[in-house]
């Protein structure tokens, strides 16, 4: 706990992240590049699965769980802020929204293109599963929009905490949907795989969440500068 509260300064945050940032960058970078070369070039084509189609699966499976996981830390991060006012948990929620609209979004697209010749069609209005993930979605572009359409910083953050909070509830709510998502489709052509699948799959997901933990860290520097900034204009302004 005592290393959590050292870390919540944001000038040791913002230290740590000067030369964790590049690091997470480029490891993130490199396996993002070597699971896409595995899943979508060299693990061999199962035509009972669908034949190439199956290789969508490699970045569907990792999007669907790091969406949920991105929400999840979104709501967690605005209760932070909500109750002790934390100003790094405010910056990393607002941070976290657009990465986890883009899993998001990468989700349902990968679902869509791997239904077509699966089900025969790109969508299902009826399914559970897709319905859960689209407002997941809709609450992450909510959140935005609400947040921009605040006159103020402090309306801004409590407006969106509130909203992050309670939208958290679908995350329970979605879970067993995400879990058929991420882990039915998965486990419906793993064992007809190499055995190497998994880590191919693991290695794409860890590279994304290395990235959206760079951009987090690029995000909170760019707002400490902008505030640092702020203070330098208020104080020009007092001595004149």
């Amino acid at each position: 706990m005592g290393m959590l509260s050292s870390f919540a300064n944001p000038h040791r945050f913002l230290a740590l992240s000067n030369w964790l940032a590049p690091l997470f960058y480029a490891l993130g970078a490199a396996l993002i590049a070597w699971g896409l070369w595995q899943g979508l070039w060299m693990v061999p084509k199962d035509e009972y699965q669908g034949g190439d189609i199956m290789r969508v699966m490699f970045i569907h499976v990792p999007a669907a769980w790091l969406a949920m996981a991105s929400y999840s830390a979104m709501a967690v991060a605005s209760f932070i802020w909500f109750v002790w006012r934390h100003e790094l948990a405010d910056i990393a929620a607002k941070a976290i929204a657009p990465l986890g609209a883009t899993w998001t979004a990468l989700c349902l697209a990968t679902g869509s293109v791997w239904g077509k010749p699966t089900w025969g069609t790109w969508w299902q209005w009826d399914d559970a599963r897709m319905m859960s993930v689209l407002f997941l979605l809709f609450l992450f572009l909510g959140y935005m929009a609400l947040r921009a359409a605040m006159d103020s910083r402090q309306k801004a953050a409590r407006a969106g905490a509130i909203l992050a909070m309670v939208g958290g509830l679908n995350v329970p709510l979605g879970r067993a949907p995400a879990r058929q998502i991420a882990g039915g489709r998965l486990m419906d052509f793993l064992p007809d795989l190499d055995k190497n699948a998994v880590y191919i799959w693991a290695c794409y997901g860890l590279g994304l969440v290395l990235i959206g933990g760079a951009v987090i860290g690029v995000m909170l520097k760019a707002r400490a500068a902008k505030a640092a900034l702020e203070r330098m204009n208020a104080s020009d302004e007092d001595a004149s």
